[in-house]
């Protein structure tokens, strides 16, 4: 948000708007003063890690549950960076609530909110020593990672996964587990030290500066302490006189020159967050990335299918389970029943697009066979639920301990756009082969955001491989021309999508047909889903 022409930081509508001469981060050098000593730890629990599922619940709903729309184009690759908050201020001074209002003001699907309590960096002994006397100094930037928080930032920023550390306020250590999160429509980073670095201050898209009366924080924190912490007054006001305020009249306050908006009064200063949420809402509406499903569809009509594509051989036995599955009147049993078959000869032929090497064995009769063993380090299953799910049994009767991942992505029927509404993959996938599993893929759409979610966890696009029993050739050109390393792999290839992108021939609703439930008039083979 700009100030007006010639009236660089005036009052707009009870908010700072600070023009040019207040926004370089050129003078950073000048508000960082040598680390000083003798401050006392500020004694918490544990760093609460604000965006982990479910993200923010407000009085009237919670933030993401409308599932977060694509963050990439039809070649695959980001679209936009998202839209990145910084909220800065005092200790008590209200950035959290102006944070909380600002997210439900905006009403978006997906927002992250990071607090910088989650990145105090790891004591060493004598530094723990410190601390139990209260002699380190918590209040200093060289007390938080900043090189982890830009890095982590500039991953979320580009949509990707991030892991986030849990900080234990007794201990003063990192817990052993870290919390997973995904990138979002809008990132919020809130923390006192928010604006005192510069290779931070360039990831923020707009900066605040909340500006609570002195005298307002201390009364939060004489209400917060006592009640919540077990102090007394005397010791609440001590810690404050000699630690908090010298802390923020020396490297907090001089950063308020480098906000975009001054918030006077914090949370309190309703009109302030009303025009900070209009000009996010206008910035957000630049971003959008308009998901076009007919320019999809007609991308890659009447070109020869894909090199990466591999389809299991039409044997008479293969030929005759299509027939059986297609066929309308087949009872529900035999649907089943042939489907695991036909799953089952997908995945062994999956199998074996695998690295193999040459490995060596003796026989019971004391003979050396010359064989192959797999080069990877682990096979990973990942299902697109609902429809995936039904293949991991055909994957675990032949892949020995094989770790499974779901991922729940639904399109939205206002705007057509897939949306993904739930993640759960195993840790450290990144090193792993992938088997990513939906029983039917029409437009593509959902694989495509399949893939997509794995890329930004790291996972190597020529170890991720997509498995489905029918799939359309435009949902075939679709993901081979965005990932054009992903294998793909399936026992039949029908030509056609119709207007309502239906598989045609097809096979129907497979999740419905599967499981014995009714599909809506208006499904399609890619809205077999259901939030759980």
């Amino acid at each position: 948000m700009s100030s007006p022409p010639g009236y660089p930081g005036i009052r707009i509508s009870g908010c700072w708007a600070l023009g040019a001469e207040g926004s370089s981060a050129e003078s950073l050098d000048r508000l960082l003063p040598p680390v000083g000593t003798g401050r006392s730890p500020r004694k918490r629990t544990t760093s609460q890690c604000k965006s982990e599922p479910p993200l923010l619940r407000t009085s009237k709903r919670t933030i993401y549950t409308a599932g977060r729309p694509p963050w990439y184009n039809e070649h695959g690759t980001q679209s936009k960076e998202a839209f990145v908050i910084g909220l800065g201020g005092g200790s008590a001074s209200g950035k959290t609530t102006v944070a909380r209002m600002i997210i439900e003001a905006l009403d978006v699907p997906w927002v992250v909110l990071l607090s910088m309590d989650s990145f105090y960096k790891v004591l060493t002994k004598q530094q723990q020593e410190q601390a139990a006397n209260n002699d380190f100094n918590f209040d200093h930037p060289d007390a938080f990672d900043f090189d982890l928080i830009v890095c982590t930032l500039k991953k979320l920023k580009q949509g990707k996964s991030v892991k986030i550390p849990i900080y234990d306020f007794t201990t003063h250590s990192r817990k052993k587990d870290w919390k997973t999160l995904y990138g979002a429509n809008v990132i919020i980073f809130e923390g006192i030290m928010a604006f005192a670095d510069k290779q931070l201050l360039e990831l923020l898209d707009m900066k605040i500066f909340v500006d609570t009366d002195s005298d307002i924080r201390l009364v939060r924190r004489l209400r917060r302490d006592i009640s919540e912490r077990g102090r007394d007054i005397e010791g609440v006001i001590k810690q404050y006189n000699k630690f908090v305020k010298p802390a923020f009249d020396q490297y907090i306050q001089p950063t308020m020159r480098l906000a975009d908006i001054v918030v006077p009064r914090g949370s309190g200063n309703t009109v302030a967050i009303d025009l900070i949420v209009q000009h996010v809402h206008s910035q957000l509406e630049e971003r959008k990335l308009r998901w076009d499903m007919a320019a999809l569809a007609s991308a890659h009509q009447c070109h020869p299918l894909p090199r990466t594509l591999s389809v299991l051989k039409s044997t008479p036995q293969v030929r005759g389970m299509h027939t059986i599955i297609r066929d309308k009147e087949t009872s529900r049993d035999e649907f089943i029943f042939y489907s695991k078959r036909l799953m089952r000869l997908l995945i062994e032929h999956a199998l074996s697009f695998l690295p193999f090497q040459g490995c060596t064995v003796q026989t019971p009769q004391g003979q050396d066979y010359e064989g192959k063993t797999y080069a990877g380090k682990q096979i990973t299953g990942v299902s697109i639920l609902r429809a995936g799910e039904t293949m991991e049994p055909a994957l675990r009767a032949v892949c020995k301990d094989v770790r499974i991942g779901t991922i729940l992505i639904q399109t939205n029927q206002l705007t057509g756009e897939p949306e993904l509404h739930y993640l759960r993959l195993p840790k450290d996938i990144s090193q792993d082969h992938v088997i990513l599993m939906d029983c039917t893929v029409s437009t593509g759409a959902a694989a495509m955001m399949a893939v997509r979610v794995l890329l930004d966890h790291d996972v190597p696009e020529d170890k991720i491989f997509l498995l489905s029993l029918l799939m359309a050739e435009m949902g075939v050109h679709s993901v081979a021309y965005a990932f054009p390393r992903v294998k793909i792999i399936t026992t039949a290839v029908d030509k056609k999508v119709n207007d309502l992108f239906r598989i045609i021939p097809g096979i129907g609703n497979f999740g419905d047909r599967y499981f014995g439930t009714d599909a809506p008039p208006d499904w399609s083979d890619e809205e077999e889903l259901a939030v759980t």
